[in-house]
């Protein structure tokens, strides 16, 4: 994660790979995420480009209190909800009620892998928004309780609690899809 911060601080300092570098890594998943939020896959990847383009023009700074990473997808969460209540007028709505409304071996194993995390994720769209979110940046985008709790504005109990139920939930949305839940 340092070596993002290092591609933040080049961009800053005038080298524009930096931030080509940055929008490589983060591009796709920051959209998966943001359509948790939006429900509208163009609009996240709208809302993306404007979260890099906020990065460009304002470069804010990193300071280094949280990875990254967290930092990154708190930006472009802010975006998301601000677009969300300048064009869709959610101002009689609280956020939170709007949140919620090489070898051939490893080549098949790497596939199954595949075909699972896509299971997975088909799943998890099934689930109420709130138990995405958790769940998407802490399987797919591999962050830590407290870090998901800066990116979602709650208290690290609350993303434990939310954690565990969207848990439940999922296993039994999976459960009911056929899925047999086996613990390795």
């Amino acid at each position: 994660m340092g070596n993002d911060a290092e591609r933040y601080r080049r961009f800053l300092d005038g080298d524009d790979n930096g931030l080509i570098e940055i929008i490589d890594e983060y591009h796709e998943g920051m959209s998966l995420y943001l359509n948790s939020i939006v429900n509208n896959m163009s609009l996240a990847d709208d809302i993306v480009q404007d979260t890099f383009v906020k990065l460009a023009v304002k470069k804010p700074p990193f300071r280094g209190k949280c990875s990254f990473k967290t930092w990154l997808f708190t930006i472009a969460r802010n975006c998301a909800i601000d677009h969300l209540r300048k064009y869709q007028k959610i101002s009689d709505l609280s956020l939170d009620e709007y949140l919620c409304i090489s070898d051939t071996a490893d080549t098949e194993k790497e596939y199954f892998k595949e075909e699972q995390k896509q299971e997975l994720y088909k799943a998890m769209k099934r689930l109420n928004p709130e138990y995405y979110q958790v769940l998407y940046l802490m399987y797919f985008e591999e962050l830590d309780t407290s870090d998901i709790a800066k990116i979602m504005h709650k208290a690290k109990r609350q993303v434990s609690d939310l954690i565990f139920r969207a848990r439940k939930s999922l296993k039994s949305e999976l459960e009911r899809k056929g899925f047999i839940y086996e613990r390795y």
